[in-house]
């Protein structure tokens, strides 16, 4: 099995990748069974359980279906125009993902809120004012959020056509039309159950959208009555319950995308540069136009924060820039550890080993609450609670970031293993250098993507930290939700640029760096 990988010991029954999921497996089950053990056993769900599991069903299938579905267009047209500041937007329609979530939903409610952008423009012509609270608040987040990741996602399943096919389409007079039936669906039906997956998934474990703008118990998502269960309920039973919960939707969605998704076969290419097939007329005018609206949409949000605070960042007290710095070692660290960690998972997939792609999903289903509540069940007699804290957090974050690596990594390292298995096999490149000749540099746009995806949500992360660090040892978030419980808005403001700006620059370091490796 898998004969082109058995080198660097991928195709063994128990490979690296087998190793690691077989540990993430222990982590996630072992941690919600330390939660119900300590809690008395597992506890029946009630009707408000219940409600919010369907409430998470719904939202989350309808935010993926529409974040998919629109970001379809926009790949498409960023894919076949090329035009000034071309590569600029495509790395600024990033940037509401890897937004901390409190920073981003400011960001919407200055917009979209009763006294927002929208209606500053709407009242006056007589409309009634819209409110971003409630179900519809939470789904409009979820697609500000989850847009530029599938966006990202689908460009590069665009980007991986070779340019010997579309040359081939252009020699023989292609119609769009015909570009869409031999190159584009096929490329779809490979890499768009993948992202709706991912942000499926996403929304599933939605906590801080759902609790600022969800409105009330009919707008509750599982993670947000999990928090309520361990806080305000301290019914550990309960909330293991739900967490057990979370993990049958995600093993439901994982066969559903396995189902779907199917190999677009187009084969290996010389790595040309492909031709812009840029239809003209009124096409052109579309993509134009959907370009334009998707930038207004995922950057109007971000401009607005960032005029409110970017005056006031001189002014931050010291404590804002070490626990600033305290939060970038923190980021690079968990993007190292899950860079690796799905590297090793993503070439065991690709060798045919499935059921470690199903263990690399489930952490995004876990919540971090519990999983976190867990390991200190698991760690107390060792550590206090602050001394585990910093530690618990690089850990959580890192594997809470691998679904997505993963959703990135596994198309590429497939591709690696049919086009060139084989010839570095006939070569006898083994280990280290077919680590660092053919695996590394093959797939390091993917990489540098994953790898700035999860240095930026780490750095951006408000979850287990603020249930077990104290005030001297903060991150950056922390932070900041510290600045606007004592209503120092001024400073606040101004934390929130700071950590959008580090969390970009993060993102933008290794998704460089990975393009650049690429082209050398």
């Amino acid at each position: 099995m898998a004969a082109g990988l058995r080198p660097l010991g991928i195709g063994r029954r128990w490979s690296p990748g087998a190793f690691v999921a077989a540990g993430l497996l222990a982590l996630i089950l072992g941690t919600l069974g330390t939660v119900a053990i300590h809690a008395g056993g597992l506890t029946a769900l009630g009707s408000w359980d219940w409600r919010a599991v369907w409430f998470t069903l719904w939202q989350a299938a309808l935010s993926a279906t529409l974040s998919a579905a629109l970001a379809i267009p926009v790949a498409r047209a960023l894919a076949r125009r090329r035009f000034i500041g071309r590569g600029l937007l495509i790395t600024l329609l990033g940037a509401p993902f890897i937004l901390p979530v409190i920073v981003a939903v400011t960001g919407l409610i200055s917009v979209f809120g009763r006294s927002g952008l929208i209606n500053g423009l709407l009242v006056p012509l007589g409309f009634g004012p819209v409110s971003v609270y409630g179900w519809h608040g939470v789904i409009l987040a979820h697609v500000f959020f989850n847009l530029p990741l599938c966006v990202r996602m689908i460009l590069h399943g665009w980007q991986a056509i070779p340019a010997e096919r579309f040359r081939l389409a252009q020699s023989l007079d292609f119609a769009p039309a015909d570009i869409a039936r031999h190159l584009e669906r096929p490329m779809l039906r490979e890499v768009l159950p993948g992202a709706w997956l991912a942000v499926f998934l996403v929304c599933l474990t939605s906590f801080a959208v759902a609790l600022a703008l969800g409105g009330g118990p009919r707008a509750t998502t599982v993670e947000l009555a999990i928090y309520q269960a361990f806080r305000f309920d301290f019914d550990m039973g309960r909330a293991a319950t739900l967490g057990l919960v979370q993990v049958g939707l995600c093993v439901l969605a994982l066969l559903l995308a396995a189902g779907v998704a199917a190999p677009a076969g187009f084969g290996a290419g010389l790595d040309r540069a492909a031709p812009a097939l840029a239809p003209p007329g009124w096409r052109r005018g579309a993509d134009l136009a959907v370009i334009a609206m998707a930038a207004a949409f995922l950057l109007v949000p971000i401009l607005s924060v960032t005029l409110a605070g970017a005056p006031r960042i001189a002014g931050l007290p010291p404590s804002v820039w070490e626990a600033a710095g305290r939060s970038i070692v923190m980021a690079l660290i968990s993007a190292l550890l899950a860079l690796a960690v799905s590297l090793m998972l993503a070439l065991s997939v690709a060798a045919g080993q499935r059921w470690t792609e199903a263990a690399g999903m489930l952490p995004l289903v876990a919540s971090p609450l519990v999983l976190g509540t867990g390991l200190f069940l698991l760690l107390r007699g060792f550590a206090s609670a602050t001394q585990l804290a910093l530690p618990l957090t690089v850990a959580i974050n890192a594997v809470m970031a691998l679904p997505f690596a993963l959703r990135i990594l596994i198309p590429a390292a497939r591709s690696l293993r049919h086009d060139y298995g084989r010839l570095a096999d006939s070569l006898g490149m083994t280990g280290a250098a077919r680590l660092r000749l053919l695996i590394l540099p093959r797939l390091s746009r993917p990489l540098g993507f994953a790898g700035g995806l999860s240095a930026a949500l780490a750095m951006g992360d408000l979850g287990v930290i603020t249930l077990f660090a104290d005030s001297r040892s903060p991150t950056l978030p922390l932070m900041l939700y510290q600045l606007m419980n004592s209503y120092r808005m001024a400073d606040a403001a101004a934390c929130s640029v700071l950590l959008m700006a580090i969390s970009f620059a993060l993102f933008w370091a290794f998704d460089r760096g990975g393009r650049l490796n690429a082209a050398a």
